[in-house]
């Protein structure tokens, strides 16, 4: 019994020693380091922390016992202090909970702290040089958006073993590093890191995981790396740095993953890596190798669970005696000079791709599980161009001069970029293994290579998903896509021979849409078509301008052999971690190829029969126009389009359908803005440009004349601080016009909004704003005034009756005082010159008689100093009975008198109504609205 209770006993003190937060009563958490968490918690922006419970006893609010991998909320403490009566917190981990504030400097405020883990938040800023002197141990940053470099006071922490920095917006070199003499883990993967990596770090000789991908590091990879002899997993794919691999990497026997890929540099043998034995994965894809693959590769890597050795020039026949790994799942040996037959013991493999070699040409391009498509690369015949391995494959009679794939999605009818011309892309739902060629039985195929590294799941997912809710224009091309994480290539076949417009439809539809960790994934990608690289680094998000938006991008092809290639390749760019591990490689919503031609052939129709549809369809045309024109719809219209044709005009013609289709049917809630002109809605077409379209108001007694006289001066005109002209709608009592959409509003907004909404336009950019809109003289000299002086041409002056900007200047003009109309707030940060020259230009554009009014050319003369303005002076055509000028007169005379002591006369505004409108005035589409315009509008 004794025995038994002793036992009872030491089973209890071993439990208290192993558990001391949950059973150690009395221990309490200093008051300082409680305040230091309420702090760290308003920082990150974490406001469910319950500081009514003790932060130590592992109530639900501090330590969630339903952690998952993905999602974590723990604070723990160690209660063993000063006689188990004392917690400090040893270790934060906030993990997948889309934080949003800063790292926290108050971290430096608990003294016991051993782990930060604040994995997949949304936080931003930099890191605080407060850590530097703190005895951290682990530090997890992975996919956030922190910037800057490194704080130098970080390599201060020398107890830190691990680093984990991956998947954010990091900046700078790595000097300084080599200080962590003590550490395990470094993870910098997926940021902007830069420059050589500094010879210093081969004294770090407890690395036993570097990882460097995706940067922009410099120079040839390192050959002090053979120093690292704890070394088990090592990545430089995508980093920047030049081959060969060094020689020295024979030294690192202890690697069980390696990966590098994608470096530049001249050719060179395949490195010795004889003494990795326990290597489960091993990639040296795209690294300029030569010479034929070493045996022990087979014989020896008995682990191995993936090879990679894709995209090189390693050449050679395979051994005779190919014995398969124990373990290999995934071999990748695609687009390499290998000859001979294909060994039977891979056959054994779970997967393996051969294609683009010059193996022994098989019945079919898919053999169980390896892939030989286009092995060997060449044929004669028409049918085998590309893939004599289907040798019993026929084009039709009639060649084809076009197809359409909706990637990854079913068969659907959808416009093409945006025309209202339905097409049908064919389904393209094949499911494809890590190593697959497919055949649609339309004349296309696909080719994928490649598995998703380290996502944990036993069967990877080629199909993605559209995760928003958001509705997309043409969304049945959007809802799913192909997916590949490697290569991904698509054939078209029995072509036309010539040239073909390619037309690549994406959309980011994996990365969420709002302020989480969900949307900080990055996806690149290379392009290439018929072989040669089209876009490099392509980044669909970046080109859309944001997750769920649809970018169409055209390229000519060029067919010379009845077949077409169109490839996408990972080249270790972009995050491989976000939104979650093996959310990475190329992703392609639909591919639309036409010819560029009208292709020769096809099946001939009888001369009678031509004839008879021919006269049916004339029948039916002069039918409907007679029928329209009786109701009067081409009796206004085609007087316009006449005049149009005329003017040459370089903008486009948009139809009625296209433009309600962009705006919703013109929906109050698209309405951005009401001008002199008519309303403006903002609208989205099919291809994902956004526009503006004014629409011509039915009060408006503009004439259609002046409105194609004012689309010819428009489109007439190209310049930076200009709005495009996309083109414009007429038909029926519809008159719009399409701008490019301007994000900011006007330049009245600019000049005259809200006090916290103005912007600060200093002088060089309002005189750069006065050339950049110049259109027709009397409305760019009203213009100028406003720019000039920050007032609008017509506003309000307290105690007498209205009068206008333009008037004020002819006053200021006779007293020889211009300068009191500039803008108040310049201050006297302008140029007096300048200024006046301004002035004096808008008072000669807005002159009363149009033949004294210099030209557009001129004044743009003026302003650029290439023309003297004295030279176009002449005497303003005022009339001394004039009231407005009398009643100016009078005006300035009272206030001169009564404020002589000031030094800045104030500012003159205006209550009557407007007849003279400024092209700012809260329009940012203006239309050029001359003298004759605004007299026949009165």
């Amino acid at each position: 019994m004794l025995m038994q209770g002793r036992a009872i006993v030491f089973m209890f003190l071993l439990i208290f020693s192993l558990f001391p937060t949950t059973f150690v009563c009395g221990a309490t958490l200093p008051q300082e380091e409680i305040d230091a968490l309420q702090q760290i918690g308003r920082t990150l922006g974490k406001h469910d922390w319950d500081f009514s419970a003790d932060p130590c006893s592992r109530e639900q609010s501090w330590q969630d016992p339903s952690t998952t991998k993905v999602y974590e909320n723990n604070v723990t403490c160690n209660c063993t202090y000063q006689g188990n009566t004392v917690c400090h917190v040893v270790s934060i981990v906030l993990k997948s909970q889309d934080l949003q504030g800063k790292l926290p400097p108050e971290l430096a405020k608990l003294p016991s702290l051993k782990e930060i883990d604040l994995t997949r938040n949304y936080l931003n800023g930099t890191i605080p040089v407060e850590w530097g002197s703190m005895q951290l141990g682990t530090i997890s940053l992975l996919g956030n958006r922190i910037t800057g470099p490194i704080p130098k006071e970080l390599w201060n922490i020398s107890n830190l073993t691990y680093l984990n920095l991956e998947a954010n917006m990091f900046f700078g070199d790595l000097e300084g590093i080599e200080k962590l003499a003590g550490i395990k883990r470094i993870l910098l993967s997926s940021n902007a890191f830069s420059g050589k990596l500094p010879t210093s770090l081969a004294s770090l000789t407890s690395l036993t995981d570097f990882r460097i991908s995706d940067n922009n590091f410099t120079g040839r990879i390192p050959d002090f790396i053979k120093n690292w002899a704890e070394l088990k997993i090592l990545a430089i794919q995508g980093s920047g740095l030049q081959g060969p691999i060094p020689s020295g990497i024979s030294s690192l026997a202890k690697l069980t993953d390696l990966r590098i890929s994608d470096i530049n540099g001249t050719a060179s043998p395949f490195p010795n890596l004889d003494n990795m034995t326990g290597i489960r994965t091993l990639i040296l894809r795209n690294c300029n190798l030569t010479g034929t693959i070493p045996d022990y590769i087979w014989t020896k890597m008995t682990k191995l669970n993936l090879l990679d050795l894709s995209f090189n020039k390693l050449e050679g026949n395979f051994p005779p005696i190919l014995n398969k790994p124990e373990a290999a799942v995934f071999i990748y040996l695609t687009s390499n000079l290998l000859n001979g037959s294909v060994p039977e013991g891979l056959k054994k493999v779970s997967n393996v791709d051969l294609s683009y070699n010059n193996f022994t040409p098989a019945s079919t391009c898919q053999v169980g599980n390896i892939n030989l498509f286009r092995s060997p690369p060449t044929a004669n015949n028409l049918s085998g161009a590309v893939r004599p391995c289907l040798k019993d494959f026929d084009c039709p009679k009639s060649l084809l001069s076009k197809f359409y794939i909706n990637c990854g999605g079913e068969k659907v009818t959808a416009p093409v970029n945006g025309i209202h011309r339905i097409t049908t892309f064919t389904k393209d739902q094949f499911e494809p293994s890590a190593s697959r060629y497919e055949e649609s039985g339309e004349y296309w195929a696909f080719s994928s290579t490649g598995n998703f590294e380290d996502d944990g799941l036993e069967r990877d997912n080629y199909i993605g998903t559209n995760i928003s809710r958001l509705t997309m224009p043409d969304s049945q091309l959007y809802t799913t896509a192909r997916l590949s994480p490697l290569s991904l290539t698509y054939y078209g076949f029995c072509l036309w021979d010539g040239n073909y417009t390619v037309k690549l439809h994406f959309a980011e539809i994996m990365f969420s849409d709002n302020e989480s960790y969900l949307s900080l994934g990055k996806r690149i990608f290379d392009i290439y078509i018929q072989g040669e690289l089209v876009r490099k680094d392509f980044n669909i998000e970046a080109e859309a301008g944001g997750t769920h938006k649809a970018v169409v991008r055209n390229f000519t092809a060029v067919v010379k052999t009845h077949t077409l290639e169109i490839r996408f390749y990972w080249a270790g760019k972009g995050t491989q971690s976000l939104p979650y591990r093996g959310t990475y490689g190329p992703l392609i919503s639909a591919i639309s190829v036409e010819s560029d031609f009208m292709p020769p052939g096809g099946n001939k129709i009888s001369a009678g029969t031509v004839i008879g549809i021919v006269a049916s369809v004339f029948c039916v045309i002069f039918l409907i126009i007679g029928i329209l024109w009786w109701k009067g719809c081409f009796r206004k219209k085609s007087s316009m389009y006449e005049d149009l044709k005329r003017l040459d005009l370089q903008t486009g013609s948009f139809t009625l359908r296209q433009i309600k289709a962009a705006t919703n049917n013109f929906d109050a809630a698209n309405k951005i803005g009401e001008g002199g002109f008519g309303p403006v809605y903002k609208g989205l077409f099919y291809d994902g440009t956004i526009i503006a379209v004014k629409q011509l108001s039915s009060k408006s007694k503009q004439g259609n004349r002046e409105f194609v006289n004012e689309i010819g001066m428009i489109s007439a005109l190209q310049h930076p601080n200009l709005v495009k002209l996309y083109g414009c709608c007429i038909e029926g009592n519809q008159l719009l016009l399409v701008y490019e959409y301007m994000e900011n509003n006007s330049l009245a907004r600019a000049l005259f909004g809200p006090e916290e909404q103005q912007l600060k336009l200093d002088w060089p950019t309002r005189h750069r704003i006065c050339v950049g809109i110049a259109r027709d003289v009397y409305s760019f000299g009203i213009v100028a005034l406003e720019i000039v002086s920050g007032e609008r041409n017509t506003n309000y002056m307290p105690k007498s009756e209205g009068i206008y900007l333009l008037d004020w200047a002819y006053v200021l003009q006779e007293r020889r005082s211009l300068i009191e109309l500039v803008d108040p707030k310049l201050g006297s940060e302008f140029n007096k010159e300048e200024a006046i020259g301004m002035i004096t230009i808008a008072l000669l554009c807005t002159n009363s008689s149009s033949t004294l009014r210099p030209t557009m050319s001129a004044v743009v003369s003026m302003l650029e100093g290439r023309t003297d303005v004295q030279s176009h002076i002449s005497v303003p055509n005022l009339s001394s009975d004039d009231l407005d000028i009398k009643a100016i007169r009078s005006h300035h005379q009272q206030i001169h008198s009564q404020e002589q002591n000031q030094s800045q006369s104030q500012s003159i505004s205006i209550n009557r109504p407007q007849t003279v409108s400024s092209a700012s005035a809260s329009d940012p589409y203006p239309i050029i609205m001359d003298l004759e315009y605004w007299n026949n509008r009165e």
